[in-house]
C-alpha cells in the first residue's frame, strides 16, 4: 500500500438490543466493500437521541460479542459502555483518532440512511466529518440517497463537495468523504425479534442462535423489569 493511502477502520454504532443478522450482514458485506482492516462494534451505553434499550448494558455488550466472536475482522468497542452519561459519536471517534495517532489510518463511521437524515440533531455533528468518513448504507423501507433532494438544508450544504464515487477516495484522506454503499438489506428489526420473545413467539432465524439461547437464558425481554 502506497504510503499516501490510508487503512480503513469501521465504526459500527448502535443499541444491538439484541444484534441480530441484519446488522451483521452489513458489517461483513462493508469489510469486503471497503477493505476495512477491522469493524468495532460501539454498542451505545445510553442513545442521546433514541429510547433507553430494553436489555441492560451488560446483556447487549455479551450478546454482541457472542455474535462476533468467530469473525477475526470484527471487534467489540465497549468504550460507550463505560463512560458516564450520554454517549455521544463524536467523543468515541476523538478517543479513537487519539489511540491512532501517527498511523495512517481513517475511520468509517457506519449510518443507515435514517440516522444520517437526522444528523444535524446529533451532537456537535459537523465534526464528525474532521474525525471520519461517513459511511452510508440503505435500510429497508426508507428513502434512498439516489438523490441527495431529500437531505435536510443544512445537512445538503455540509455535504457539498464531500461525495466519494469510490472507496479509493477514502483511502486518500484522513477523513471529510461520504460514500454510499448497496448491501444487502435484510428487513430484521430489533423490535420484531423483542415482540416475538415477548409474545412466546418464534425469533429463530432472525439473530444467531448464541444470542436467542443467551436471551432463553437470561431471560432477556421477557421480564418486566431487565437489569441485567
Amino acid at each position: 500500500m502506497s504510503n499516501n493511502t490510508f487503512s480503513l477502520i469501521g465504526v459500527y454504532g448502535g443499541t444491538f438490543d439484541p444484534v441480530h443478522f441484519g446488522h451483521l450482514r452489513i458489517a461483513e458485506e462493508l469489510v469486503e466493500i471497503l477493505q476495512l482492516d477491522e469493524m468495532r462494534f460501539l454498542p451505545a451505553g445510553r442513545p442521546r437521541l433514541r429510547n433507553e434499550p430494553v436489555a441492560s448494558q451488560y446483556h447487549r455488550m455479551t450478546m454482541l460479542q457472542r455474535a462476533i466472536h468467530d469473525n477475526g475482522r470484527f471487534l467489540l468497542d465497549d468504550r460507550e459502555i463505560r463512560r458516564s452519561g450520554e454517549s455521544h459519536s463524536v467523543e468515541s471517534l476523538r478517543e479513537l483518532r487519539d489511540e491512532f495517532s501517527g498511523k495512517k489510518i481513517a475511520f468509517c463511521f457506519i449510518m443507515g440512511i435514517d440516522a444520517f437524515l437526522k444528523l444535524p440533531n446529533w451532537y456537535l455533528w459537523r465534526e464528525l466529518f474532521e474525525l471520519s468518513h461517513l459511511v452510508i448504507v440503505n435500510r429497508p423501507g426508507h428513502v434512498s440517497l439516489a438523490s441527495q433532494a431529500c437531505l435536510p438544508l443544512k445537512l445538503k450544504d455540509e455535504c457539498l463537495g464531500r461525495w466519494a464515487g469510490d472507496v479509493s477516495m477514502l483511502r486518500s484522506a484522513q477523513s471529510g468523504f461520504i460514500l454510499t454503499t448497496a448491501t444487502t438489506l435484510l428487513d430484521i428489526s430489533a423490535t420484531t425479534i423483542r415482540t416475538c420473545i415477548a409474545t412466546g413467539k418464534s425469533a429463530r432465524y432472525l439473530l444467531p442462535d448464541i444470542v436467542l439461547n443467551y436471551i432463553g437464558t437470561h431471560h432477556v425481554y421477557t421480564r418486566k423489569n431487565e437489569n441485567g
